[in-house]
Order: C-alpha cells, then sequence, then structure tokens
C-alpha cells in the first residue's frame, strides 16, 4: 500500500511517501525552489519522494491533502453571514480551495499523465486533524494527550483530543477568528517582521526585554474558562476586512493583521528596517509571556480533560521551542512529543498516516525518531561535482582532499572545529523540517565568546539577537542542561546549568539558555563521532550547529553547498568524503 502525502498550496508546502506503513521519505519544496517557506504544489518534492520509493504515480494507491474545504462548513456559513467579510477575502479562499478539490487534475497536469491513469483515492483530511496525527500517529505513546495549535486552517486555529492506539478522538475544536497563532503573527508584524515565519526572530529577542506590557497584552487575548482564549477583535483586521494572502508558487505573503488600535494602545508600530529599541524589546518580551500563560492554560485543561502523563503536540505553535521547554515546568506532563516539522509542512506526514490507520484500518508501528528523510548523494556524485567546480575552487584558493575512512573525517573535522575555523558538514540525508541537525549543518567551537560574531561577520549576517544552537551528546546532556529530557530534533530551549555557560558561550543566549539537540549514537552515527572526536580534543561535548544556508532555505544538493561555501568565508567545507578547504595565505 502507497500514500502520498501532501500539503498544497500553502505555506511550506511538502510531500512524504508511506509505503507499507513505513515513511521512506519526506521534504520541503522549498529546498528545491530554494524559496523560503515555498507555497504551491510541491511537484519536486512529489518526483523525490516517488524516486525513492520506486514507484510511478500511476502506481500511488492513495493521495492525502491536509486540507478539507468541506470541513466546518456551517461555522464558515454562520460567519459569513454575522460578519459580512469582505469580498476580495471570500474570493481569495476560494481560489485556494477550488485548487485543493482539484488535486487529481493538477497532479495529472503537472506529471503529463491522463487523469484516468492515476488509479489513487484522494482523501481530504482537515488541517488540525492532519497536525494531530502528525505527531501522535508516529509518536512512541501507545496513548496521549493530542494538541494542535496554530493560525488557522479549515476554520479552526486550535484543536485537541485523545490519542489512543491507531485513533485519534477530537474533543475540542476553537474556531475563526479566535487564534493565538495569529495573536503572535500580528505582534510579529508590528515588531517589524513581515516574512512569513519571522516569528523566531521575535522569540529570540524577547530574552533581551523586560515583561512591562503585560496588561496591555491581557486586554487583547483574555483568557476564558476550560483553558479557552478570546481576542479582542478590535485589535485585529482578519475577522472583518480581511488579509491579503498569496499562496500560489513563491514565498507566502500576508498583509498586516494588526489595526490601529494596537497603535493606540502601544505606540507606533515599527518599520522593517528600522532600529530596535528598549520599547520594541520589551513588547517581544511581553508578547511571549502573554503567549505561554495562554499556551500553559490550554495544556492543564487538556492535561485536567485526559488524565494522560504523555502530550503529542504540533501545528505552527509547536515551533517555539521557548515555550516547549516549560513545559514540564508548567503542566502536569511527564513525556512530551513534537515532530521535526510541526507546522504546516509536518500536515503531508499526518493525513498520509491518518490515511493509513483511520480510513484504512491498519495498525501503526512506525516511529520518526531519525529525521534524515530528505536526499543523499553518493562518493561518484561528490567527485563529479567537485571536478566540475575545480575551476571556481582554484579560484577561490581552496584546496581538496579524501578521507576514506569516516573516523578520520570526524578527526580532521574535530580538529579544523576547535581551532576555530567555521566548518560546513554535509552527509548523508537530508534532514526533515526547519532545523539542521547533523546533516546539512554549519559548526562550530561553542567554547569562543566571539563565535556568535564571528558567524555573522562570514556567513549569516542576522541579527544580532538570535541565538545559535548546541548539539551535545545523548549521554551528557545532564551535565550541561538542567532539564534532563532528550529532543533530537531541537525543539525545546532548556536552561543551560549556571556552572556550564562560561564552558560554552558561543550557544549560551543572553537569558541563559539554548536550543538543545540531544546526538544519540543510534540515530546519527557520524554526527555522534563527530561530536566525540570534538569532546576527545576539548573535553567539551558540545557543538554549535547552525543551519547550512546564507539567507536562503538549508542546502539540500552538493551544488547548493559548494555554491555557499564559494560565496562566503565559511573556513572548511566536509563534502561527503571529501574537504575544500580554504588555503592558509589566503
Amino acid at each position: 500500500m502507497k500514500i502520498l502525502g501532501l500539503n498544497a498550496y500553502h505555506g511550506d508546502s511538502s510531500a512524504c511517501i508511506i509505503v507499507g506503513g513505513e515513511l521512506l521519505a519526506a521534504v520541503e519544496e522549498e529546498r528545491f525552489t530554494r524559496i523560503k517557506h515555498w507555497a504551491g504544489f510541491p511537484k519536486q518534492s512529489i518526483k523525490y519522494c516517488l524516486q525513492e520509493a520506486g514507484v510511478t504515480i500511476e502506481q500511488i494507491d492513495h493521495i492525502a491533502i491536509n486540507r478539507n474545504p468541506k470541513a466546518n462548513l456551517m461555522k464558515k456559513a454562520l460567519f459569513a453571514f454575522s460578519k459580512r467579510p469582505s469580498l476580495n477575502m471570500v474570493t481569495d479562499r476560494l481560489k485556494n480551495a477550488a485548487k485543493i478539490r482539484d488535486i487529481r487534475e493538477i497532479i495529472g497536469q503537472e506529471f503529463g499523465v491522463n487523469d484516468n491513469r492515476i488509479r489513487a483515492q484522494v482523501h481530504n483530511v482537515e488541517h488540525h486533524i492532519a497536525h494531530l496525527a502528525s505527531s501522535f500517529l508516529v509518536s512512541p505513546f501507545e496513548e496521549a494527550a493530542v494538541v494542535s495549535i496554530d493560525g488557522f486552517g479549515d476554520f479552526v486555529g486550535t484543536m485537541w483530543g485523545l490519542g489512543a492506539g491507531d485513533n485519534i478522538e477530537v474533543k475540542e475544536r476553537m474556531f475563526f477568528p479566535h487564534s493565538l497563532g495569529l495573536f503572535y503573527l500580528a505582534f510579529t508584524q508590528y515588531l517589524g517582521f513581515f516574512n512569513h515565519g519571522d516569528e523566531y526572530k521575535v522569540m529570540g529577542m524577547a530574552a533581551y526585554g523586560k515583561p512591562e506590557f503585560m496588561d496591555e497584552l491581557r486586554l487583547i487575548v483574555k483568557s476564558v474558562e476550560d483553558g479557552g482564549f478570546e481576542l479582542d477583535l478590535d485589535y485585529f483586521i482578519h475577522h472583518s476586512e480581511g488579509v491579503t494572502m498569496s499562496w500560489d508558487d513563491g514565498m507566502p505573503k500576508m498583509g498586516s493583521v494588526f489595526s490601529g488600535k494596537t497603535e493606540q494602545l502601544l505606540g507606533p508600530a515599527r518599520t522593517n528596517g528600522s532600529e530596535l529599541d528598549d520599547r520594541h524589546k520589551n513588547i517581544a518580551a511581553s508578547l511571549q509571556k502573554r503567549y505561554e500563560e495562554v499556551f500553559f492554560e490550554i495544556l492543564n485543561h487538556v492535561y485536567e480533560e485526559t488524565k494522560m502523563p504523555s502530550l503529542a503536540l504540533a501545528g505552527g505553535c509547536a515551533m517555539n521551542s521557548l515555550a516547549n521547554g516549560k513545559i514540564f515546568d508548567n503542566t502536569p506532563f511527564k513525556d512530551v512529543y513534537i515532530q521535526p516539522a510541526a507546522g504546516d509542512a509536518g500536515g503531508s506526514i499526518g493525513a498520509a498516516y491518518y490515511v493509513w490507520t483511520q480510513v484504512l484500518g491498519n495498525k501503526r508501528s512506525f516511529v520518526l525518531q531519525r529525521p534524515y528523510l530528505g536526499p543523499e548523494y553518493g562518493i561518484d556524485e561528490f567527485e563529479d561535482i567537485i571536478k566540475s567546480y575545480q575551476p571556481e575552487i582554484d579560484q577561490a584558493l581552496c584546496e581538496v582532499k579524501k578521507c576514506d575512512e569516516q573516523l578520520e573525517l570526524c578527526r580532521e573535522t574535530a580538529k579544523f572545529i576547535s581551532e576555530g575555523k567555521v566548518v560546513g558538514w554535509f552527509q548523508g540525508r537530508m534532514e526533515w523540517g526547519a532545523r539542521a541537525l547533523g546533516n546539512r549543518s554549519i559548526l562550530c567551537d561553542p567554547r569562543r565568546p566571539d563565535m556568535k560574531d564571528i558567524m555573522n561577520l562570514k556567513i549569516k549576517r542576522r541579527e544580532s539577537f538570535r541565538p545559535f544552537a548546541p548539539s551535545i551528546l545523548l549521554e551528557k546532556v545532564g551535565e550541561y542542561f538542567e532539564q534532563r529530557y532528550p529532543d533530537p530534533f531541537m525543539m525545546k530551549v532548556y536552561r543551560i546549568r549556571p556552572d556550564r555557560r562560561a564552558e560554552i558561550p558561543a550557544v549560551t543566549h543572553v537569558d541563559g539558555t539554548g536550543r538543545l539537540q540531544t546526538v544519540r549514537r543510534k540515530d546519527n552515527p557520524l554526527y555522534w563521532q563527530l561530536i566525540k572526536e570534538f569532546e576527545a580534543l576539548t573535553g567539551v561535548p558540545v557543538l554549535l550547529n547552525t543551519s547550512f544556508n546564507e539567507n536562503e532555505p538549508m542546502v539540500c544538493a552538493p551544488q547548493e553547498a559548494l555554491d555557499c561555501f564559494l560565496r562566503t568565508k565559511m573556513d572548511v567545507l566536509a563534502l561527503g568524503g571529501f574537504f575544500i578547504q580554504r588555503r592558509k595565505n589566503e
């Protein structure tokens, strides 16, 4: 049984393929188009998934998509009748929904196949149900509370329920126009960050401010009984005027969500590129704190209703690693699972596994423990690419060296890092999700206080308030972090032990935290060995790990890694078993 899962015509378009219940491949379309958060039809992702499974589109049995235009129709109709939304808002939504309904025809057109040759049955899975499934149905839990929180999907902003065995039972939905994700988006825009997915910048900035605007933000998002909340809609325009959206073959774009009343309450919004002052930082800190208050109210209500010690969390808000790292301190949950593409990209996995279990009645047997589900390249491909780039490599005054043994590769790389060099690390299959997890990473020495500045000067050129993350050997996590709970997907921020912060300053944020990635030998033997070799040289089982890119999607193919290396001031590129190193006299 072959199931193709899709997130299409939405931000972070993606595809995955399940064969016999096993997830063989999953990838975001942005990795191929080279446009961040690319929205549209994920043709190249589908093509890769089919190749990985060794099948054609005609051989797919089921196609699952994480949108259902027919979901919650009564709620939509009542809203339209009572609020009379703008014609443009209604037209945009109808056009997008039409593409979802015509997905079989679109697949046929894109792959040059007549519709009647596509035997797959198409399944539309409600957006938040796909989110819940994307976490619980690939989690290690037999039973768990399941929660999805994001902006909106199929007229819902929050959904929670109970996962047991192979089934998910939805207990409650919170409908448009009330959304915790949209609350965070509105103030991300207010603070001058309008690109899709910029919320993580505000999270980084929050550590530099004080939550002095809590009274104001508690007016804007109000807590209600039983773990609910309501937005004061006077501070937003999404429900009345509508918000311009673009989801077609490019970076998603969304118009302003906050109203003029927000500026009356808090002062003028920051314009993009203007200086960040203390007021902006304090609003960011207040935003994060108010988000966390409501987030934990939701989770505590869900726990009281389910009494489940385990939580499977999904939706765009599950990418808020600051809040995720505080779940154990603020709720009774004992175990938490968040898959590495918790946002909309992960909906392709959720839709596919929902069909596998809930529609087709199969047992779940796959647990997503290793995030390496993307393209991989062999030594012959590396050799051919290096040969084709030889003129550019020579012009950049670089030399190429081949390592025949993986242990040698790890020891040499660890030595480079210990000497303060910035190393591009391109190995194995590409990661699934937003985080670089040791296969498409840029790696540095966490012991150097100036390494953050060096990284931004040589490669990243990003805001100074954004932190870099630590990768640590799983068996050493308790020695460096106050929380011992593992996180292989870098989805939680934990406090670094005070006595260790001076030892790893490059990955210690201003508030004493780090966005943790635990590395287990079984999951990624090569990356584990590299960190082990760095520990042998320095006594520190930690590396600074950031995504292999320069203001673009994470590199996917070797050509992109070489291009990034050559146009930046990266010192060394470990491309498979090859080192490309800048000469010392450069």
